[in-house]
């Protein structure tokens, strides 16, 4: 028996393809590429000279790690406004120092560095593997970068014995800096890990200069559940969001100009070239909507609305205390509406409105999570994006269990779901504005 029917099975079979193939933010920009160009978009280059007509599908990418996709509508943005969703690429993990190596009693280890608020615990005893970004100098004394992927489990951070700490099951800390270096094999002398990875990445010759990689769990992603109603794997946070967006887009009809942006960064605080609070938005968008007089730009922001998403909180079964009793979504309850009063999230009532009457055009049902008021709540590139554009904005997302971890838990049924209202969104017809009574 199933939860799923044939559409959402296919549609979570793909997602967990895109899931397998994106270990880090570069992979995972690589994959977006590569459905969008099936899909008929194009490759823009930021550096050359755009000429967009209505109808136009394209994507540019920045650093490898983020990118930007639309579709050029032939309604005018003036009348319309913009139809935008965002998300971001990045996920917690432990990243590879620069000067790694450890060697100690017999054990060749790699010191890390935690990127994100990463939940610790359950990087132990896991297989890993290594991927990411790598450049080398070739024999020509050329520079060049590669995305690399071990696609094996080539390290592992063991657990120390219940009988060597016996109070380890009732409040473990974990020193980020002590207890974490993976190990990768047994040496008797300090390896060179930049020439371990010339030797596995680069057979023709070639000096390795510098890289960008990461640990990854190497279990893929998988339907879970006595009823396939579950779905686990690993950067579902925010990875799963990425996808919805970039099914969405495809879907689009030719009529509104529809924009996706899949940021990096976002979980470090989304101050680079290449995250929210940089200006890789803002410099597309000007190029979208050409060159506009500053009322014509402000009449384009006005009519125009912007969903982020970003998973948000289930209710955790033996940890229900943690949630405000009224605001407690639940895995395949629908999508769910994020709230804070201190904007950590970007939600209106106007803006969330506009997402329920989507979600009702849709058949779908949708949730709301406000976290309790004596905890504190996350945030989303939503905030910094309504920020830097001025555009009305809300932050919504998939309801998950287990985030931060190197594998969380999300419904099987709410992926489908959220495509259906991003694509409904995309597509409904007219400006966006909330009338006055």
């Amino acid at each position: 028996m199933t939860m799923q029917g044939p559409d959402t099975e296919d549609f979570n079979q793909s997602l967990i393809a895109f899931l397998d193939t994106s270990p880090t933010p570069f992979h995972a920009v690589a994959s977006i590429c590569e459905i969008l160009a099936k899909a008929g978009f194009t490759r823009l280059e930021e550096s050359d000279n755009w000429s967009l007509e209505a109808g136009d599908k394209h994507f540019v990418t920045r650093n490898g790690s983020s990118i930007i996709a639309f579709t050029v509508g032939s309604e005018s943005p003036m009348e319309t406004g913009l139809r935008m969703v965002g998300a971001h690429t990045d996920s917690p993990c432990l990243m590879v120092k620069p000067q790694p190596e450890l060697s100690k009693s017999g054990y060749f280890q790699l010191g890390v560095e935690v990127y994100g608020g990463a939940l610790l615990n359950p990087w132990f005893d896991r297989d890993l593997s290594i991927a990411g970004r790598l450049v080398y100098r070739d024999s020509d004394d050329e520079l060049k970068q590669i995305l690399v992927d071990f696609k094996r489990p080539v390290a592992m951070i063991p657990s120390l014995a219940i009988h060597l700490d016996r109070e380890a099951n009732k409040g473990r800390t974990i020193n980020a800096q002590t207890d974490i270096p993976p190990i990768l094999m047994l040496s008797q002398k300090t390896q060179d890990f930049r020439s371990l990875l010339a030797e596995q990445f680069l057979p023709d010759g070639g000096e390795v200069l510098d890289y960008e990689l990461c640990l990854y769990d190497t279990q893929g992603a998988a339907m879970v559940g006595i009823n396939n109603e579950f779905l686990a794997s690993a950067r579902l946070d925010n990875l799963l969001s990425c996808f919805v967006a970039t099914e969405a887009l495809i879907q689009a009809d030719s009529s509104n100009t529809c924009v996706m942006v899949c940021n990096d960064h976002e979980e470090v605080g989304s101050v680079s070239a290449v995250g929210a609070d940089g200006p890789f938005l803002e410099a597309v968008l000007d190029r979208l909507n050409g060159a506009q007089q500053h009322h014509e730009r402000n009449s384009v922001t006005d009519k125009s609305l912007m969903i982020s998403c970003d998973n948000a909180h289930a209710g955790h079964p033996n940890y229900l205390q943690k949630h405000d009793s009224s605001h407690v979504p639940k895995l395949n309850g629908g999508p769910v509406i994020k709230v804070n009063v201190k904007q950590r999230y970007a939600t209106t009532s106007l803006t969330a409105s506009l997402f329920r009457q989507f979600c009702a055009q849709a058949d779908v049902p949708v949730q709301t999570f406000v976290s309790r008021s004596d905890l504190g709540c996350g945030s989303t590139i939503g905030p910094i994006t309504s920020s830097r554009l001025g555009v009305p904005t809300l932050d919504v997302g998939i309801a998950q269990l287990a985030m931060h971890s190197c594998r969380e838990v999300t419904g099987s049924q709410d992926p489908l779901r959220l495509t259906n209202v991003l694509t409904k969104f995309f597509n409904t017809p007219g400006n966006l504005r909330v009338a006055k009574a």
